[in-house]
């Protein structure tokens, strides 16, 4: 009887071998997919880049267009033929939207977003003639392809212009300081704004077409028209790496500006901080963060049907 148990124990031992192996290469499949990157994990914010100058440029004699950063979601524009009258940039998506831009005329360059992702657009220069009219001094053709798709709202720009060591970087930092989560942070700029800052009443009732605020004389007289208000908040959050997109459009047929932020976990989300022509509001940063868990409430916050985005900066 111990001589045919000694004769079996290889056999037992070779079949569990046989046996062990099997079940390796099943689970094997099920192994690699649990350990696998998930497909339904956010995108990865990526890391800014010290901008590149002088790099890609194509000009003529009356304009040059950078397109150095490119990768990064925008070019510079500067115009260069010495004529002291209105300049436009106009720049352009196949087959997407037009933006239009007043750049001045002493040859200082200035960073224009490319908003509507990837693909071809048309940078156009144009002089005054007289009245309304302009005619084109330059144009080129660029082919964009973005590193990530968040770049281009990032960056500061002619409308959100902003520099890494401002004070507006400088206020920025001191807002958000133990702010751990995106909203926090959110909650922290919009409320320091709309609890300090007043409207002026006087620049809104004098503003020209073609004002640009200046997000640290904003910040050092805590008063502004809307575009200030937006500008300046969009800085903080882009200076705080909260991508965010600037938009002017309509609600109904009202012309109204209101700030798309992107959470992470949860996704963009439109009109997170609103202006509706008299008061700025923010979205309950609680029912906010309750989205990703049901599919009600981010429809409900990303519901365009009474909004009509015309611009995105």
């Amino acid at each position: 009887m111990f001589k045919q148990m000694r004769s079996f124990m290889p056999r037992l031992g070779a079949v569990l071998l046989y046996t062990l192996i099997l079940l390796v290469l099943i689970a094997s499949p099920a192994l690699a997919a649990a350990t696998a990157p998930n497909a339904d994990k956010p995108p990865q914010l990526p890391q800014k880049e010290a901008p590149l100058s002088g790099v890609s440029v194509q000009s003529n004699a009356k304009a040059a267009v950078d397109a150095s950063n490119l990768k990064e979601g925008y070019v510079m524009v500067k115009y260069t033929g010495g004529r002291n009258v209105k300049i436009k940039v106009q720049i352009t998506k196949q087959g997407g939207v037009t933006y239009t831009y007043n750049i001045n005329n002493t040859g200082a360059m200035e960073i224009f977003p490319l908003s509507e992702g990837n693909g071809k657009y048309t940078v156009a220069v144009f002089e005054n003639v007289s009245g309304n009219s302009y005619t084109q001094a330059y144009s080129c053709v660029l082919d964009l392809s973005l590193r990530n798709d968040f770049l281009p709202f990032l960056y500061p720009n002619q409308y959100v212009n902003y520099k890494t060591d401002s004070p507006v970087a400088v206020k920025a930092a001191e807002l958000t300081k133990g702010a751990a989560k995106e909203m926090d942070k959110l909650t922290n700029i919009y409320n320091f704004v709309v609890k300090n800052f007043t409207y002026d009443t006087e620049l809104a009732a004098t503003v020209t077409s073609g004002y640009l605020p200046d997000v640290n004389k904003v910040l050092e007289r805590r008063k502004g028209i809307c575009f200030d208000y937006a500008a300046l908040m969009s800085s903080m959050l882009r200076l705080q790496n909260i991508p965010c997109q600037l938009v002017v459009g309509y609600a109904g047929t009202v012309y109204h500006a209101w700030i798309n932020v992107y959470i992470t976990d949860i996704g963009w989300i439109d009109q997170v901080i609103y202006f509706d022509g008299k008061n700025w509001s923010l979205m309950d940063p609680t029912f906010v963060s309750s989205a990703r868990s049901s599919a009600q409430v981010m429809q409900y916050v990303s519901d365009g049907k009474n909004y009509s985005q015309k611009f995105a900066y």
